[in-house]
């Protein structure tokens, strides 16, 4: 390992352990409630899910249920699967950069961020172009200088315009580890957020 990729891991780790990643030793079971708010609709998906087993279970809020196993993921679950990956991402965020050992991550720098108009500290995670769901995209990711996500940019397939730009805010503490329960565009119109957030630990 390069001083380089050390210096970056460092930063990765000090991100995760910002928001509680010691924690998730010990977590059980998560559940969660992804929304996404607009001035005219709103959707949401329901989740429960036991990393350890890697079982999850899925609702929209009516009586269907459906259960899946991470490890045996066919034709009739990847769709939700996706769905999962997706919320779980936005969740979990911080602790993606450790989890995604195949995504390279920028070197540390300091620059303006884009609906703030603060200066905030800078990595940028790229994800390679084969595997995964969403190959190639990269993610510029505003922290604070204690380490806590504030703003991030999404950019699909590495394009150097960014596809959806929202805030990191309205933090929760959860049984140690910190989630930011709010994403907001610049407009205030839209607004991706988690209710019903509980965490159950090992006994």
């Amino acid at each position: 390992m390069t001083k380089q990729e050390q210096k970056e891991l460092s930063t990765a780790k000090k991100i995760a352990n910002a928001h509680g990643f010691e924690n998730w030793q010990n977590v059980k079971q998560i559940n969660f409630t992804f929304n996404v708010d607009t001035e005219n609709s709103h959707s949401q998906r329901i989740w429960s899910w036991n990393p350890k087993d890697h079982k999850v279970i899925f609702s929209t809020g009516g009586d269907s249920i459906v259960a899946i196993d991470r490890l045996k993921v066919d034709s009739t679950t990847i769709d939700l699967d996706k769905g999962f990956i997706n919320d779980k991402y936005w969740l979990l965020v911080p602790f993606q950069l450790i989890w995604d050992t195949t995504a390279t991550i920028s070197e540390q720098t300091k620059t303006e961020a884009p609906i703030s108009k603060t200066e905030l500290n800078l990595i940028t995670i790229t994800y390679p172009n084969e595997g995964g769901y969403t190959p190639g995209d990269a993610y510029d990711i505003y922290f604070n200088d204690s380490y806590l996500i504030q703003e991030w940019i999404f950019r699909k397939g590495n394009s150097k315009e960014p596809s959806l730009t929202t805030t990191f805010e309205n933090y929760q503490d959860y049984k140690g580890i910190k989630i930011a329960t709010d994403h907001k565009m610049a407009d205030g119109i839209w607004n991706l957020n988690f209710t019903d957030i509980s965490i159950i630990l090992d006994e």
